[in-house]
């Protein structure tokens, strides 16, 4: 396995970590339990590891969630949509464009992954599987956004303070003027 590759595979797994332990950190909201840390999650894994990397951590923190009672079957398209639209806005659809249009688009990704294609991947699952017969196409959308909203902010923060400094750059070894915040 290559060096990038395991380095990929440790950061999944610490951000997978964070994303279960912060799943404490919820509140309700409209009949769903709004957890502001997974969103961050996703928009790191999303600029760092990319879209399917990060999709795996969001389907992994999700079933960890689940299977310990931290969470339920809505986690699933939420994160998981949401964690690869940031990861394809930064890495695929702007490529090539300066940070100051690609880390917006991560974090627009994953507001719209997450609230409405999520929000609306959720109706099927809250009627099926939960059997919430009150459930509608858009009712999770709102709830969904909240909870994206909170998480998105911490990690423009965040995000955009680890990019300017380059810590995780240096990390995978991808320090280069063009990924500076200053230039962009």
């Amino acid at each position: 396995m290559k060096k990038t590759n395991i380095r990929k595979l440790s950061m999944a797994a610490v951000l997978t970590a964070l994303a279960v332990v912060g799943s404490l950190l919820t509140f309700p909201f409209l009949g769903a339990k709004c957890s502001p840390v997974q969103h961050f999650v996703n928009i790191v894994g999303g600029v760092y590891l990319g879209p399917w990397w990060s999709l795996g951590a969001g389907f992994c923190a999700a079933f960890i969630r689940n299977i310990t009672g931290l969470g339920t079957p809505l986690a699933f398209p939420g994160s998981m949509i949401g964690a690869f639209l940031a990861g394809a806005m930064y890495h695929w659809v702007f490529k090539g464009k300066p940070l100051s249009v690609r880390l917006p688009s991560a974090y627009i990704g994953e507001l719209f992954g997450t609230s409405v294609l999520g929000g609306m991947a959720s109706y099927p699952i809250a009627y099926l599987i939960m059997k919430n017969e009150v459930a509608t196409l858009f009712g999770f959308v709102f709830p969904f956004f909240v909870s994206s909203v909170v998480g998105t902010v911490i990690a423009a923060v965040v995000v955009t303070s680890l990019k300017r400094v380059k810590i995780i750059d240096s990390f995978f070894g991808e320090c280069s003027k063009k990924e500076s915040v200053h230039n962009a």
